[in-house]
């Protein structure tokens, strides 16, 4: 992170272990907190919903719930985490669900899938859990010049689009990353993807080239007020800035038969 990130961190976050439990669970307050970041989960969360296949049966599952707060949009979610948090309903690792078989029609989480260190693994799982038609639901970092230049300047953790593994060496729940890997299983390596697992990518949209940016995030102060939020919706619907300049990406991957 460079001087300016430093400069504008979150006081409530400066200085923190990231991979406390406590550190997540003043996430969640900061998110609540700050009436544009606010506004930025609450879309993420409502269009998450509205991605839900109705025509299978069985629970959803959100992985990493222990920042946000997707239960108030959908309130029979199961929540969990890997570390015990408030208001969270399962400890699990998502690399090995405790989980029956089929029992799943969603799995869904934002800003959760970088952190996983073994990505085949989680996706092993995924395939066990969920019914057939079930998705993976995800809203992930995005590799473009625009989000790999934001990354360096104002994140700790690394952006690595150019690795050659779906995996990287597990330094902690959170703190352990790699920002491109969505991109990286879901773009770059599709085709590894729909054939060694039952998945087929529905949706891949890169979008939200600015308005998470402008908010400040969960690490750094409030930068724009909640009233102007239509202005800067507005702005990231300009199909060049989000093709070109995303820096998230909302992704569906369907289980097939």
């Amino acid at each position: 992170m460079t001087l300016l990130g430093r400069l504008l961190a979150h006081p409530k976050t400066r200085g923190l272990d990231l991979d406390a439990p406590e550190t997540t669970a003043l996430r969640r307050e900061i998110i609540l907190s700050k009436p544009f970041l606010r506004r930025v989960y609450l879309d993420w969360y409502r269009r998450i919903a509205t991605t839900i296949p109705e025509d299978v049966d069985g629970r959803i599952l959100e992985i990493g719930s222990g920042g946000g707060f997707l239960d108030q949009v959908i309130p029979d979610v199961i929540t969990s985490e890997v570390f015990i948090v408030p208001g969270v309903d399962l400890i699990a690792d998502a690399r090995e669900l405790p989980i029956r078989t089929g029992s799943l029609k969603s799995i869904v989480m934002t800003n959760v899938f970088h952190h996983i260190a073994d990505a085949a693994a989680f996706l092993d799982e995924a395939e066990r859990a969920l019914a057939v038609g079930g998705r993976v639901i995800m809203i992930e970092p995005w590799n473009t010049w625009w989000s790999r230049f934001i990354h360096e300047r104002f994140h700790d953790e690394a952006m690595l689009p150019d690795t050659d593994t779906w995996e990287f060496p597990p330094s902690g729940p959170v703190s352990g990353a790699n920002a491109a890997l969505a991109w990286v299983v879901v773009s770059r390596d599709r085709v590894r993807l729909e054939r060694d697992w039952k998945f087929r990518v529905t949706e891949s949209e890169p979008f939200m080239p600015l308005r998470y940016i402008v908010s400040g995030g969960v690490s750094l102060r409030s930068l724009q007020p909640g009233w102007i939020y239509p202005f800067w919706e507005a702005v990231d619907r300009w199909r060049p800035l989000r093709r070109n300049q995303a820096v998230f990406a909302f992704i569906v991957l369907e289980r097939t038969d």
